[in-house]
């Protein structure tokens, strides 16, 4: 609502669309009485024209700013120019200034209010794998790139010269920061942190291993794909020269989500342990615009497999890792795309589902109202989430699989990984399943994370071969390992 509260904006999306596929923004006029007495649509109200309208908001001057992706792909800043119903991007550039809101209430944009000037807009825009600090000057019509030591950028909020920012690097762990500008507004005067959620972590930066952004050649003639590849660091050992290390991948959830390359002391965990880790973006993947978003679309189960089989191809190709040692893991949607990947693919030696997807249609029957076409548009059709479910193809897995479950998961059943687990424990391959009591959609006791992590370690190690755990785990059971 603008500060007069005259006028309300809000976004809106109809099934069987996500609001990051197709939306709509509208403004109403609000009466004395408290009522919408007119409505009008700002944005995504044209039948031709596909995009995605998000992050409304007011200025004290009651100017009308969003983000959408029309005509270039990409979700850039735009302003409302109501006495004639159009819309003028504020800055034009092959860059993602918004996420999709899995959570709302997110700020990707703030505005600087200064009575002298026009508006003045800080803004996060994420490009080639990495989030930059912008601010764009209407009446100068500049923008500039303002250095900060975040790489990813979740959260912004003005207070005059003065910025909180949410973000991260990767030596930073999720950290909120206060960032003063100088008069000019394009330059930094002061970076302090004032919250971090591990506040003790500069004494082990030195065992961190910093990822590097790769683009690696996809199944599809010139198309290209990305990933974040760290590579083991440990400043007390030194990996062997004639040995190259075994692989863990990651396929990210969502699958409408991306990999940050941001701290997570839980990659952290195998680079320090002698192991190199990817954690890829798949087709599918936010960050890099609207038609890389929409490869996904009719494919998964498709396309994410093929990328992260690509990826790991081309380390291996590189000479970065140890072609007989792949793993991969992942969490729900990931968790998904490592069975598949695992069921139709034999890239990989073994592989870790955390609460992960085995079967599409009961997924697609179970879910929720936010997300219940969803599936059907990722998959394509209702043959599509029986063709690709790799509960239905257990003949086809042929390594050692570990599964992971909390037993209050109301999104996908624990039953799923029942089902797995049986199935290919009736076929005779090594499989372990872990049930969590008190745990749903995502683990958040500190000993189920710790223990997840440890069996993982253990679990690849032994169908790898050749590598020791540094360690003192004790292993859960594995069906036809032990």
């Amino acid at each position: 609502m603008d500060l007069k509260g005259e006028r309300l904006a809000w976004i809106e999306w109809s099934h069987p669309n996500m609001h990051w596929d197709k939306a709509e923004l509208w403004v109403g006029y609000i009466s004395e009485s408290g009522d919408i007495e007119k409505r009008v649509v700002v944005a995504g109200g044209c039948h031709t024209l596909v995009e995605s309208p998000t992050e409304p908001l007011w200025s004290s001057k009651g100017e009308l700013f969003f983000i959408t992706d029309r005509n270039t792909g990409f979700w850039n800043i735009y302003k409302w120019i109501e006495d004639k119903n159009e819309v003028l991007a504020i800055y034009s550039l092959n860059a993602e200034f918004t996420r999709p809101f899995w959570v709302f209430g997110n700020r990707c944009y703030d505005i600087i209010e200064r009575k002298e000037e026009s508006t003045i807009i800080a803004c996060s825009y994420r490009q080639h794998g990495k989030s930059y600090l912008g601010v764009i000057n209407q009446a100068k019509n500049s923008f500039c790139s303002v250095d900060i030591p975040f790489t990813y950028i979740s959260n912004i909020v003005a207070s005059g010269q003065i910025l909180y920012i949410e973000g991260a690097s990767s030596v930073l762990p999720t950290s909120l920061a206060k960032v003063i500008l100088d008069d000019r507004m394009s330059n930094v005067v002061d970076f302090r942190i004032m919250w971090s959620s591990s506040s003790d972590i500069d004494k082990y930066i030195p065992y961190f291993s910093r990822p590097e952004f790769i683009e690696f050649p996809t199944d599809v003639a010139g198309q290209i794909a990305y990933a974040y590849f760290y590579p083991p660091c440990n400043p007390e050992y030194n990996g062997s020269q004639e040995e190259k290390p075994p692989l863990l991948l990651e396929s990210h959830g969502g699958p409408t989500d991306e990999a940050h390359g941001t701290l997570n002391l839980s990659i952290q965990y195998w680079t320090s342990r002698g192991w190199a880790f990817v954690d890829v973006n798949y087709g599918g993947s936010t960050g890099y615009g609207r038609a890389y978003r929409e490869r996904l679309l009719g494919k998964w189960g498709i396309v994410d497999i093929n990328d992260c089989c690509s990826c790991a191809e081309y380390l291996v190709d590189e000479g970065k890792v140890d072609g007989k040692r792949l793993c991969i893991t992942g969490c729900s949607a990931g968790g998904y795309t490592t069975l598949a990947t695992l069921a139709f693919r034999d890239t990989f030696r073994a592989g870790a589902s955390l609460f992960g997807i085995g079967d599409l249609k009961s997924l697609s029957d179970h879910m929720h109202k936010f997300e219940s076409h969803y599936i059907i548009n990722l998959a394509g059709n209702e043959i599509a989430l029986n063709e690709r479910s790799p509960i239905n193809f257990v003949d086809r897995f042929s390594c050692p699989i570990i599964v992971f479950q909390g037993l209050e998961d109301t999104v996908v059943q624990p039953e799923q990984a029942r089902k797995i687990y049986e199935a290919l424990k009736k076929k005779g391959l090594p499989v372990a399943l872990v049930e969590y009591e008190g745990e749903s959609h995502g683990f958040r006791k500190a000993e189920s994370i710790k223990f997840t992590l440890e069996q993982q370690m253990v679990f690849f190690a032994r169908s790898v071969g050749q590598f020791a755990v540094a360690d003192d785990i004790t292993p859960t059971h594995i069906d036809y390992f032990d």
